[in-house]
């Protein structure tokens, strides 16, 4: 009986325990390629903005090679055309700015309304925007570019961070969330106090959905920050694109060839490496946002 039970107190066969880690090491397998598959890329896009433009282009991609050149490739891509690439930069980070702060603002309020109150057309209005959801930005993109057009809102600002505050996603997740944070019982408690809904929602609710709000500015920064179509049709300035339309016109620049085209082609590495620096900033920053959410819904539930 002891060779086909566990000695360590577990009742279970020694077949079972064996399957059983055999189960763990196969998912532990499989999390460790998808972690090499994910990281890949990011380790050789460091490891290229450390090399020479020759180093670059006949080295192998995942082995260093050359002098270590990446404080180098920082100055030059930042001294190229006036300092171009930190106006795309700039941009990039206002645009983003704005779009998360307005869409963290309009889903929470949106969520909550949704969640909070009964009013007449409320689940054909939620259907509709889950109908949303469904459509791919793709396909909105030259109908918006027309409507933009007609209001004169073409290679301006506002016409790249307006279509971005509104995200269907935002208002779905807060709507879920406030479901689950906030208690009908503490409203109701403020109702009879004599607060009114306004200051309800401001005093008590969004402090409760505020880790919510936290993920919809974040899943809208990096919508914002890595899109590349509309602005690509929007903005007809260099001085006022962002910093993924601007990599898209040096790597064009550096696919031409002709002289210079090796140093370009750095620069658009470079720059690339420059431009994720600030999304995990922002990623680490709201982590906090993230734990104090999980640990609130563990005991509203």
């Amino acid at each position: 009986m002891a060779s086909t039970t566990a000695r360590s107190g577990d009742s279970r066969p020694l077949s079972a325990l064996y399957a059983s880690r055999r189960s763990r090491w196969i998912v532990t397998g499989i999390c460790v390629l998808i972690a090499l598959y994910i990281l890949m890329p990011i380790y050789w896009l460091v490891l290229a903005a450390t090399k020479s433009d020759s180093a670059l282009l006949n080295s192998f991609g995942f082995a260093p090679s050359g002098p270590f050149r990446l404080f180098a490739n920082v100055g030059n891509l930042f001294t190229y055309n006036q300092g171009l690439y930190g106006h795309w930069l700039l941009n990039t980070i206002l645009y983003s700015a704005a779009a998360g702060i307005g869409a963290a603002v309009i889903s929470s309020v949106g969520g909550y309304a949704f969640a909070c109150y009964e009013f007449r057309g409320r689940r054909a209005l939620f259907g509709a925007i889950l109908v949303t959801v469904m459509v791919p930005v793709t396909v909105l993109v030259i109908p918006l570019y027309l409507l933009l057009a007609d209001v004169n809102l073409l290679n301006n600002p506002w016409g790249f961070i307006l279509p971005s505050v509104v995200s269907p996603v935002g208002i779905y997740l807060m709507r879920v969330y406030s479901q689950a944070a906030v208690p009908r019982s503490l409203l109701e408690a403020a109702r009879v106090d004599g607060a009114g809904e306004v200051r309800i929602f401001l005093s008590i609710a969004a402090r409760l959905i505020s880790p919510g709000a936290a993920t919809v500015f974040l899943f809208s920064v990096v919508g914002t920050w890595n899109n590349y179509f509309l602005p690509l049709l929007l903005f007809s300035t260099e001085a006022r694109m962002p910093a993924t339309v601007g990599l898209g016109i040096l790597q064009y620049q550096a696919s031409q060839g002709g002289t210079g085209s090796e140093s370009v082609y750095t620069m658009v590495v470079t720059g690339s490496l420059v431009a994720v620096i600030p999304l995990v900033a922002v990623f680490l920053f709201l982590q906090r946002y993230w734990r104090s959410g999980i640990t609130l819904g563990s005991v509203t539930g």
